[in-house]
């Protein structure tokens, strides 16, 4: 029985992270006969759902990622199987398990339906311990190179801590140093760069100088820490921190997380910071030489004009000073407490000035 993953640009990474688990799985562009492996999030969900239900072959057709994991039931109205949450362990397990034609109900971390057609949750599977599992096969697909899973934050709106939990877990240094001879330009991911080997709260930048100092110790590559897809958290942005950069990176930029003008808006999202900690950060990286590409959301429940407005103060003052912004307009994700919600009207005004910001290469995004 052959066993396929579907191949779509925007799942490189899970691809990327899971293929050497599968060894001799092929990379499709369509539904393939035998066990087809898909990882979406919810912006490909209606995408990947459309192309399951017109499939015509003899297909187990298995979800994981994102949006598999907070809306597992709908997703098993097009799939067999769910993986929730990592897929490291349980991936390879249930593959097995359906090859062998035995009984799923043992494989922890998945979802699927009975004969009945009740959705049923196995057990809940533990997080992996990353130093375990391969970053990639270089041979198959390769990917920025994964040093922490897990945020200590709850940002309703996001979903990196309902499926990677609470706790930052960490790629130790000599499992990261193996991957690194692969690249000539080196990126990461991590919910805050910045927050290697600490809790995520408490900065430990004589853990991130270590990374970094063995890393540009190995030489003709290019080091891009705390770019995208990665960013960084404001209250993380010190002097000590932007000096790492400066002296062992490449990159003249860092992407930024701010979200709200309004420090209502952020308490509210639990965000974790206050506006002056993020301009405190902003003027930081300005001295430092470095532009800040600062994320903003819009359409927060129950966000008034007057809140946005706060956002277009910040934005505007952010690119008056030569930095650039992201905006975009809220998701309710599945799996989070903004899950169902109606997100706020976007005012006429932040419309307006983003556009018009937007036509002259200052902010990016889609914010409608």
């Amino acid at each position: 029985m052959d066993v396929c993953f579907r191949w779509n640009r925007k799942n490189t990474y899970s691809l990327a992270a899971l293929a050497p688990l599968v060894p001799g799985a092929l990379r499709v562009k369509e539904p393939h006969d035998g066990i087809m492996i898909y990882s979406f999030a919810t912006r490909q969900a209606d995408q990947v759902f459309r192309e399951v239900k017109k499939a015509e072959t003899d297909t187990v057709f298995i979800a994981g990622g994102p949006h598999p994991t907070g809306a597992a039931d709908e997703t098993l109205e097009y799939f067999d199987y769910a993986v929730i949450g990592e897929g490291e362990e349980t991936l390879p397990e249930l593959i097995g398990t359906i090859i062998a034609g035995k009984d799923v109900s043992g494989v922890k971390g998945i979802a699927y339906r009975n004969r009945n057609g009740k959705t049923v949750m196995t057990e809940k599977r533990g997080f992996v311990d990353l130093d375990k599992y391969p970053c990639f096969d270089p041979d198959v697909v390769m990917a920025p190179l994964e040093i922490s899973r897990g945020c200590p934050f709850r940002c309703k709106y996001c979903q990196t801590p309902r499926i990677f939990g609470n706790r930052m877990r960490h790629r130790s240094l000599d499992s990261i140093m193996r991957f690194v001879k692969y690249y000539k330009d080196l990126r990461f991911t991590s919910s805050n760069a910045l927050a290697y080997g600490s809790d995520g709260i408490h900065p430990r930048p004589d853990k991130v100088e270590k990374l970094l100092s063995s890393i540009h110790e190995q030489g003709s590559r290019n080091i891009f820490f705390g770019t995208f897809p990665s960013e960084i958290r404001p209250e993380f942005v010190t002097d000590e921190s932007l000096e790492l950069i400066t002296k062992y990176c490449t990159n003249t930029k860092v992407s930024l997380g701010a979200q709200s003008g309004s420090d209502r808006i952020l308490r509210e999202i639990l965000r974790g910071h206050t506006v002056d900690d993020v301009v405190q950060s902003l003027e930081l990286t300005f001295s430092h030489g470095i532009t800040p590409v600062v994320d903003f959301m819009v359409g927060f429940p129950d966000e008034t004009e007057e809140e946005q407005d706060m956002s277009l103060e910040l934005i505007r003052w952010i690119c008056k000073k030569g930095g650039h912004v992201h905006s975009h307009y809220l998701t309710p994700l599945p799996g989070t407490p903004y899950e169902g919600i109606i997100p706020s009207p976007v005012s006429e005004r932040y419309r307006k000035i983003m556009g018009r910001m937007a036509l002259k290469g200052k902010v990016t995004g889609s914010w409608e």
